[in-house]
Parts: C-alpha cells; sequence; structure tokens
C-alpha cells in the first residue's frame, strides 16, 4: 500500500445480508486500525427490460430498489458508528451494476472489502463473474470476509515466486505488523508443480531432499529484504510437498488473516480462476486477502 494510503478509504460493497454485515464490521475494525474512513457502497442493479419476452419494468421498481438501497448503507453506517463512533463514514448508492462500481470505486480505495455469501444486487458475488472481474481488474487489495474473525493468531501468506505473490509479501508484512502478529509464509510444491521442480527431480533422481532444498532456496529468495524492511515481525517458513489450497487452508486454521495473489504460476497457476481459489473462496474459515499486481 502506498505513503497515501491513510487518505483513502476503505471501501464495503454492501447489500443488506448478514454476510455484508460482517464485511462492516471488519472493514470499520481495519479503518479504525490504520487511521483511515470507510465509504459504504450499495449498487443498484436495474434488470435489463429490453428483451421483447420481458414485462416492462413496474412503476416505481427503480425507486423501490434504491431505497432498499439506502437503508441498507443506513444500517451499516449505525453499525459502525456503534462500533467506532469518531470513525469517517462515506456512502454511495450508484444505478450500475455491482462489478463495475466497485471496480471503479477501487481505483481510490485503500482496500475492497465483501462479503462471503451476498444477496440481491451481489447474489454470487465470489462464484461467478463479479468476483473474477473484481479480482482480476479492481485496483487495490480485495478482502473477502467470513462470519469467524479471530483477533489473534498469525497472518499466512501464500507464495509461488509469481509477480502477485511478491504483492501478496509485501501486504501480509504490512498486515503481520500492524497486527503484532506473526507471518507464516507459505511455500508448496508437488513433483509436477513447475517445469523447475520436475527438472530438477530428474536431475536428482527423483531425490526430494535436494528438491526441497531448492524450494527452500526459492522461498528464502522471495523473503530476502522484507525481514529487513519488517524487523518485527517473526516469520515462520513452511515449505511442504503438498497441493497450495490444502496446505494454505491447514496452515490457516488458527489464523486471523490469509493473503494470496491474484494471479501465480507453478503450484498456484489460476488461483483465482481454478480449483486453488475455489477451495479457499468455499472453505477458507478467516479473512481472504487478496492482493493486487498493478
Amino acid at each position: 500500500m502506498s505513503e497515501d494510503s491513510a487518505v483513502r478509504p476503505i471501501v464495503v460493497g454492501i447489500d443488506g445480508s448478514d454476510s455484508a454485515q460482517e464485511a462492516v464490521s471488519w472493514a470499520a475494525d481495519e479503518a479504525a486500525r490504520r487511521g483511515t474512513g470507510v465509504r459504504l457502497v450499495s449498487a443498484v442493479h436495474v434488470p435489463p427490460s429490453g428483451y421483447r419476452a420481458m414485462a416492462p419494468l413496474p412503476l416505481g421498481f427503480i425507486d423501490e430498489l434504491k431505497a432498499d438501497a439506502d437503508r441498507a448503507v443506513a444500517q451499516a453506517r449505525s453499525a459502525i458508528q456503534e462500533r467506532h463512533a469518531d470513525l469517517a463514514v462515506e456512502t454511495v448508492v450508484p444505478v450500475a451494476s455491482p462489478a463495475p462500481a466497485l471496480i471503479e470505486e477501487s481505483k481510490n480505495a485503500l482496500l475492497l472489502v465483501l462479503g462471503s455469501r451476498g444477496s440481491g444486487g451481489f447474489t454470487g458475488m465470489l462464484v461467478g463473474s463479479t468476483a473474477v472481474a473484481l479480482a482480476t481488474h479492481g485496483y487495490c487489495p480485495v478482502a473477502v470476509i467470513r462470519g469467524n474473525r479471530p483477533a489473534t493468531g498469525p497472518v499466512v501468506v501464500g507464495l509461488d515466486g509469481s509477480p502477485t505473490s511478491e504483492a501478496a509479501v509485501a501486504l501480509a508484512f504490512e498486515e503481520a505488523s500492524l497486527r503484532g502478529a506473526e507471518l507464516v509464509a507459505v511455500h508448496t510444491w508437488t513433483e509436477y508443480a513447475s517445469d523447475v521442480s520436475y527438472a530438477t527431480a530428474r536431475q536428482f533422481v527423483v531425490d526430494w531432499k535436494a528438491i526441497e532444498r531448492h524450494q527452500v532456496e526459492l522461498l528464502d529468495q522471495q523473503l530476502a529484504g522484507w525481514q529487513a524492511k519488517y524487523p518485527d515481525v517473526h516469520v515462520r517458513r513452511v515449505v511442504a510437498r503438498d497441493r497450495p489450497a490444502r496446505c494454505l487452508l491447514n496452515e490457516s486454521a488458527d489464523a486471523q488473516l490469509l493473503v494470496i495473489g491474484s494471479r501465480g504460476h507453478g503450484g498456484f497457476t489460476g488461483m483465482l480462476l481454478g480449483s486453488t481459489s475455489q477451495a479457499l473462496v468455499y472453505h477458507a474459515t478467516i479473512p481472504l486477502l487478496v492482493a493486487r499486481h498493478i
């Protein structure tokens, strides 16, 4: 996050669902931790009515949708004020599809926060095109919040050497420092995780100890320099011959935050488009923070 992060708000996409309220609470706590404000966004999504098979929208339909959105942001604002009375809160109710509205908001956001499940305009937020759009085209990190929000425990980050993995490392160190938490750096590999590991396996005639030493070196290289920048953060390294999602889920079971890159290579290929991302979205029991490499 840049040096002017204090002047940028944490943006929360809300829709009145219980999951959105959890996202609001988490975002408010994070804004208070960072000394910034919260911006609540509830997009009024108007269904298309240009198809001949569809009946025209009822009179006042859009007004009712907007009234629902206004109530959702008012409820969220009240919840924040009860939790942090002095926190600055902005609200906006655009008439737009959720994904484009939130992508636009992300241009000036410190962080974009979403609930893990939605309703109304945010239905399927994390299992359809909206989630992919936010992870792919957003301009800031994206946090996905579940009901279980532990206040203690380490920050866990998944690494694989890709550019977004580097962004995840930077973000994870900052988050661990802010929380006074241990950082668990996780690097996984399998015999076919990448061309490098496969070539190494052949070179050592499947000498798994040698391959593991090589993977440890890769992890050390990616962490080099960050310990000097954040001397207050204790780092525990985990190098495992395992699938990324399974290892990250296991390591983050007692963590307060899981940080990943939006795209990767090797063991993290297709992080937000394939099986690994789906497993983390559906099964991670703690807040998930997706770093963006712009």
